[in-house]
């Protein structure tokens, strides 16, 4: 895919926004499971507290004791992470873990509410305090014992860890899905496009006219947009032929009346002036000529599909009608079903051009041979003359050349033969034969309906 590509830009965003998504969906998990672990965390230390708070007594000496400690191991192991402390008539009641330090307490609540906090600082690393104010039994003096217990954050920490790292690989085979999902989505959204360059491509063959109807409603309007500007570009190459051909026609008498002109002067003896006026009369004939070969291999949108046989009949009804005719014996070797990628019209003009070349060079035959090979159709016309010198065989194409100075002719029949292969995919050859001169058309095949278009 290349960089501007609109699949590729889809299959970018695609991915940044699966990337953007597992990454925030990971963020949110984890902090839900560390709120959820934080709530059950806080309900055991309360658990603890309430457990601390019914065990008070007094012992013998008087002072404020508790006799049965909550059992957990971790609060008998000194800096454990897990302590217990009671501050009391001027007393503080603290476990084992605590050893000689005493838990930073914030802002006293008020009695009975059960208040949670974060704090650090000891004895090192942050911590997670339950706390409570309590009211002690009129046996034990009615006075109120702030009791706190605490758990080093690190164990959460570590329980929030090991589910990011639990939690990883499935978001992995999550985003393979998405991401699968995404290109999915692109494939299928851009089909309508793919069939439209196709169809595209087959209107350019001539296998079909428009791109019609049945096209999603966002692709639809961009479909009938291209088929409105293929209308207007159908209309005005056939007004331009129109009008090229009214010309040609309205020239091509006074041309013909200056062509006599020029015979009566030369018969007369005024050759100067003959060679005069017939430099303009092969200047105006020469632009005729070229204008109406260009409005005539125009490109347009209509079905180009053109049997050869059919172009290469009329192409020689016209020459039989000829001088040329009778003397000439014509062969050829076409089936009907050889049929190009290119317009009637145009193919009749580029095969006029041809075979009036064979004509004029001819001794007693030519020879027109089609057949469709490795999908290009291939036409071949064969004359029996004399041929040209191989180094001028380049000189063929170039407009304004001829290879015989005598008889009529602007030098522009096989230039025109050129362009028109060019702007139909295809291309004209030439070759000598022994004896004998062979100029070969290739055009692209017309393709089948339902059938791939040849590139």
């Amino acid at each position: 895919m290349r960089r501007g590509s609109l699949r590729l830009r889809l299959l970018l965003a695609g991915i940044i926004a699966v990337v953007l998504a597992m990454a925030g969906t990971a963020a949110a998990l984890t902090l839900l499971f560390e709120r959820h672990v934080e709530r059950r965390v806080v309900a055991q230390l309360a658990a603890t507290l309430d457990q601390l708070a019914a065990g008070i007594d007094r012992g013998a000496d008087g002072l404020l004791a508790i006799p049965s400690p909550p059992a957990d191991t971790r609060l008998a192991q000194p800096y454990s992470g897990y302590y217990w402390q009671v501050d009391a008539e001027g007393q503080i009641l603290r476990s084992r873990s605590l050893w000689d330090e005493a838990i930073p307490l914030g802002p006293r609540p008020a009695a009975g509410v059960l208040a949670s906090y974060r704090t650090d600082g000891f004895p090192a690393g942050e911590h997670l305090v339950v706390e409570r104010v309590v009211t002690l039994p009129d046996r034990l003096g009615g006075s109120e014992a702030r009791i706190a217990v605490a758990l080093d954050r690190a164990e959460i920490d570590a329980a929030t860890a090991a589910f990011r790292g639990d939690l990883l690989p499935y978001l992995l085979v999550l985003a393979v899905f998405l991401l699968a999902a995404s290109f999915l989505q692109t494939t299928v959204g851009l089909r309508p496009l793919a069939a439209v360059q196709a169809r595209l491509g087959r209107i350019k063959s001539g296998d079909l006219l428009r791109l019609g109807k049945g096209y999603p409603d966002e692709v639809q309007p961009l479909v009938d947009e291209v088929d409105a500007l293929l209308d207007a570009s159908d209309l005005a190459v056939r007004r331009a032929r129109t009008r090229a051909a009214d010309l040609a026609h309205s020239l091509k008498t006074p041309l013909q009346l200056l062509a006599g002109e020029i015979e009566r002067l030369a018969k007369r003896g005024d050759t100067v002036t003959a060679e005069h006026v017939s430099v303009v009369w092969s200047t105006i004939g020469a632009a005729v000529d070229r204008e109406l070969a260009r409005a005539i291999a125009a490109p347009t949108t209509r079905r180009q599909r053109a049997s050869v046989a059919e172009a290469v009949d009329r192409v020689l009804r016209v020459i039989r009608r000829t001088p040329a005719g009778d003397r000439l014996a014509i062969a050829t070797d076409i089936a009907p079903d050889v049929e190009a990628a290119i317009e009637l019209e145009t193919l009749v003009e580029a095969l006029g051009n041809i075979v009036e070349n064979a004509v004029r060079h001819a001794r007693s035959s030519i020879g027109i041979a089609a057949a469709i090979v490795d999908r290009e159709a291939l036409i071949v016309t064969r004359d029996d003359g004399d041929g040209i010198a191989e180094e001028r065989l380049p000189d063929l194409v170039r407009r304004g050349v001829r290879m015989d100075e005598a008889g009529p002719g602007h030098g522009l029949g096989l230039a025109i033969v050129a362009d028109i292969a060019g702007d139909n995919g295809g291309s004209v050859g030439f070759r000598n034969l022994a004896p004998g001169f062979e100029v070969t058309l290739r055009l692209p095949a017309a393709a089948d309906r339902g059938q791939p278009v040849p590139a």
